[in-house]
């Protein structure tokens, strides 16, 4: 199965960093970059998520719900042409994140902001737009294998790109690794290949920057 940051190089992939630069003002290069460091901390914090009987259950009734059944990607280029249907979509990954990352979504923002250069606004705007995305993909892809509940975890570990049984604990680990109480340090190792762990995430964008 292809991990969400081959879907960056796919078509939709492209239109969304377009339409996401195009609504920000950054650089497409910026905007990637932003995706490529969001889109695993989501994907790993659903899973950290999924982990509990309730958050399973949570997180399969929402992919099970038509919104979320992958037809957004044959239709993405229409809502992000629209701008109520932008609106919507911006809307509905507002919700999404909120559910996922809770409290900590400002801290990921903040310290993706900080490692990557764009301001937090925009890279709030920038994962946003993405949220919806990711939900159609793992929605598709549960309908395509007949996933329930109790797969959700082999789903997106697999949709991560990484074998789910390794670092269970993604999002804690990559909010604050070393527990000295900041996100930054610790996205930056995980990212960018610094003192944290080369594994995981890191080793994935490691190779898609040349890094």
């Amino acid at each position: 199965m292809p991990s969400i940051l081959d879907f960056l190089s796919s078509d939709a992939g492209k239109q969304l960093v377009g339409a996401a630069s195009a609504k920000t003002g950054q650089s497409p290069e910026k905007t990637a970059n932003v995706l490529s460091m969001a889109l695993p901390v989501i994907l790993g914090a659903m899973q950290k998520n999924a982990a509990t009987p309730q958050g399973a259950q949570s997180l399969n009734a929402a992919l099970e719900n038509n919104r979320h059944d992958g037809s957004i990607l044959n239709q993405l280029s229409d809502l992000l042409a629209s701008k109520s249907a932008d609106s919507n979509l911006m809307h509905d990954g507002a919700g999404i994140l909120n559910h996922v990352l809770g409290g900590n979504q400002q801290k990921v923002q903040q310290g993706i902001s900080k490692i990557s250069g764009v301001d937090a606004n925009s890279v709030a705007k920038i994962i946003q737009m993405a949220a919806p995305i990711i939900m159609g993909i793992l929605g598709s892809q549960k309908r395509k294998d007949n996933v329930d509940e109790n797969g959700l975890g082999d789903l997106l570990g697999s949709v991560m790109g990484k074998n789910t049984n390794h670092d269970k604990s993604l999002l804690t680990t990559l909010l604050d690794a070393d527990g000295d109480g900041s996100v930054v340090d610790d996205i930056a190792g995980m990212v960018l290949g610094g003192k944290k762990k080369k594994g995981g995430i890191g080793g994935m964008l490691g190779g898609l920057f040349g890094k």
